[in-house]
């Protein structure tokens, strides 16, 4: 795939699958984000910090899979090559718990006990996912590359220190 393409097509999915999951099912959760901001101040501004954090998390894995690995986060247009730079360096499943900051910032910011919920929910489907999925998927499609890769990078509680692999 060329990297225009790449790109596109990852936009188009940045849109389609985290902008629905972290974006529009919160809106509506959040009565259309109608709910005032946290009563409690240290609550609303760390919301509001993990959500600009893990976005700015979500866009950089988008970027990485369209020109490092030459295709999208979709499953209908994957990469041509395993992505294992910049932040893949430190978890290797940087999407899924960026998606899921976002989703726990707003519960933060809101105080919403069905955001926060909804969280947990997700949380179960996308472990599932990657489980019975993704990694089986990787596995076959990368081989050794990417079990080498699984054995010393964490799936969803990041490292400090990059993995050199």
């Amino acid at each position: 795939m060329r990297r225009f393409s790449a790109l596109v097509g990852s936009g188009i999915f940045l849109i389609a699958a985290p902008g629905v999951v972290a974006g529009l099912v919160p809106w509506l959760l959040s009565d259309r984000w109608g709910l005032p901001w946290s009563p409690l101040p240290l609550f609303a501004l760390t919301g509001g910090m993990l959500v600009i954090a893990a976005a700015a998390v979500l866009l950089h894995a988008f970027v990485r899979f369209a020109l490092e690995g030459l295709g999208t986060p979709a499953p209908v247009a994957p990469t041509e090559r395993l992505v294992v730079g910049g932040v893949y360096r430190h978890v290797r499943n940087p999407m899924y718990v960026a998606v899921l900051s976002i989703i726990l910032g707003q519960a933060l910011l809101f105080s919403s006990w069905s955001i926060a919920a909804y969280a947990a929910v997700a949380a179960a489907a996308m472990v599932t996912f990657v489980k019975l999925y993704e990694e089986p998927t990787l596995a076959g499609r990368y081989g050794a590359e990417y079990e080498a890769y699984r054995r010393n990078v964490p799936g969803w509680l990041p490292r400090i220190t990059p993995w050199r692999g």
